[in-house]
């Protein structure tokens, strides 16, 4: 159970993120990655400015903020 709610929340995440960030998503498996690399990268940063969240909303935020981060990032990279 553990591995399919990470998937879902994965897949919202990397919508949000995309229509954020670019106005759109990714499809399924580009939304699903860029949420579960956020949700990796959020919970770092949300560790290392100490804080913490639970639950499906607490997670699905963590993995929003850290696919933004990560979109803007590789906007960043790529243009220049």
């Amino acid at each position: 159970m553990g591995l399919i709610a990470w998937l879902i929340i994965g897949g919202l995440a990397g919508w949000i993120a995309g229509n954020i960030m670019r106005g759109g998503g990714f499809g399924i498996l580009g939304n699903i990655g860029v949420g579960v690399v956020g949700a990796v990268l959020g919970g770092f940063l949300f560790s290392l400015l100490g804080l913490s969240s639970g639950g499906f909303i607490g997670s699905l935020v963590t993995a929003t903020v850290g696919a933004v981060v990560l979109l803007w990032v590789i906007a960043k990279v790529k243009t220049g």
